[in-house]
């Protein structure tokens, strides 16, 4: 845990990065949907007036950078936790000491500023609710997962939630004219960027890698003119090369294969493509979830013990981690690859909403109505419905579609021995209407 009102110091010892951290709007570079000059968060900044905020966005875009700059043009006390390192008696510790520090109810009140909010738990979570509903604090919290799966709804409904997007081209290219105009250390010496394509591409929209991997190249490079090439670029960082992106276009690549490998029925492939996720450090739920939906969508009523086990493997991983997580990941996805394959309950659901779409909002049937109210009777709600536990096997066939769509069939069960049993439980049910 740490506190820390705004100060700055130089060292050249620091990162290049933290060398030139920006400490203005101004010299703040790239989301100007958020900090342009007709930016949501500009005038919100220039007034002091700040919400409690959630950045959401990829590693090295700027989201320490911009919650440090809102705390000192509000002029505001800043106080940090990492949710790597800080538990609940942190959080309470750094609450009480913001409360003292003044401006309760004001817009004046202490930031409060959460890095990697995502990882703290929901105990962790809950602890910041009345500091923040009772304005003790300013929340700002930043994350690289969707805060919808990865803050409590109770936290996230306090905070308004801004997205930050990876570092364009030309954003990068003047980061690294920034660094090169003002940073004391390289303008000691003649740099000219001759070829920037590769420096860029290894960077993956990630301003603070761009800037690690620019320090290294400079710290490598004989005598004080130095040329920055592609060829020279690749040469030097070599091994460096990102080899899985959690971020960019290799994310989705992986995880696709990932997926395809489960509905092929290869757990070869699901396996390896899970080992490049878990060696590149891809997040443990991100994975999980993606293997509930297959396990749904993919193999669904023909292996329905297939959503229990993906199910568990989400609790499970969430609470273990890794890397004992990647043994679990893994009993999981060859689970499912090695399981039989249907997605009639998907395709199912996706005919009922397109008939949604096109018929529009039908009337309720009469007699499947609820009738909570004497009214509702007098108005025939619930007359001739037919209670199905009282027959026979406790089935009788009776009309649950509204007319207009009657007879419609959404579900045909795929061909796999447990849907064959269920096709053929629905043909002796109703006969004639589930025909398959």
């Amino acid at each position: 845990m740490s506190s820390s009102y705004l100060f700055y110091f130089y060292d050249m010892n620091e990162p290049l990065a933290e060398r030139i951290r920006p400490k203005t709007l101004e010299e703040y570079i790239s989301q100007q949907h958020l900090v342009g000059e007709s930016g949501s968060l500009t005038s919100q900044i220039k007034k002091g007036i700040i919400p409690s905020l959630i950045f959401w966005g990829p590693p090295g875009t700027g989201k320490t950078t911009l919650a440090n700059i809102i705390a000192k043009e509000s002029e505001r006390p800043f106080y940090t936790l990492s949710a790597i390192s800080s538990g609940v008696k942190d959080v309470r510790e750094v609450i009480e000491k913001a409360k003292q520090s003044g401006g309760l109810f004001t817009s004046k009140n202490p930031i409060l500023f959460i890095d990697e909010i995502h990882r703290f738990s929901k105990s962790q979570q809950d602890s910041l609710l009345g500091a923040v509903e009772k304005g003790w604090v300013t929340l700002i919290g930043a994350t690289t997962e969707n805060p919808s799966f990865e803050v409590i709804p109770a936290l996230l409904s306090r905070c308004q939630v801004y997205v930050l997007n990876p570092f364009s081209k030309e954003d990068l290219e003047n980061l690294l004219k920034r660094a090169i105009k003002t940073d004391d250390l390289l303008k000691s010496k003649r740099i000219k960027l001759v070829e920037t394509e590769a420096l860029l591409k290894l960077s993956g929209g990630d301003g603070r890698k761009l800037l690690n991997i620019f320090e290294l190249l400079i710290n490598s490079a004989d005598g004080d003119t130095i040329e920055i090439t592609n060829d020279m670029v690749l040469q030097k960082v070599q091994k460096n090369t990102v080899l899985y992106d959690k971020t960019g276009e290799q994310h989705y690549d992986i995880i696709s294969a990932f997926i395809k490998s489960i509905r092929g029925s290869d757990p070869n492939g699901a396996v390896y493509w899970l080992a490049r996720m878990i060696e590149g450090g891809e997040d443990v739920k991100f994975i999980a979830r993606r293997m509930l939906i297959a396990a749904s969508e993919d193999i669904g009523n023909a292996n329905p013990t297939a959503l229990v086990i993906a199910t568990s493997t989400f609790q499970a991983v969430t609470t273990i981690g890794y890397p004992e997580a990647r043994i679990i990941l893994s009993q999981c996805a060859t689970y499912l690859a090695s399981s039989p394959k249907s997605n009639s309950s998907y395709a199912a659901i996706k005919l009922a909403q397109q008939k949604v779409k096109e018929t529009g909002d039908l009337s309720v049937p009469l007699h499947i109505r609820n009738a909570p109210t004497k009214l509702m009777k007098d108005l025939g709600y619930g007359d001739g419905y037919a209670y199905a536990h009282d027959y026979e096997s406790s089935f009788v066939a009776q009309e649950f579609l509204p007319k207009e769509v009657s007879g419609t069939t959404f579900y045909k069960p795929g061909n796999n021995p447990r849907e064959n049993n269920l096709k053929e439980f629905l043909k002796k049910r109703w006969k004639e209407k589930y025909n398959f």
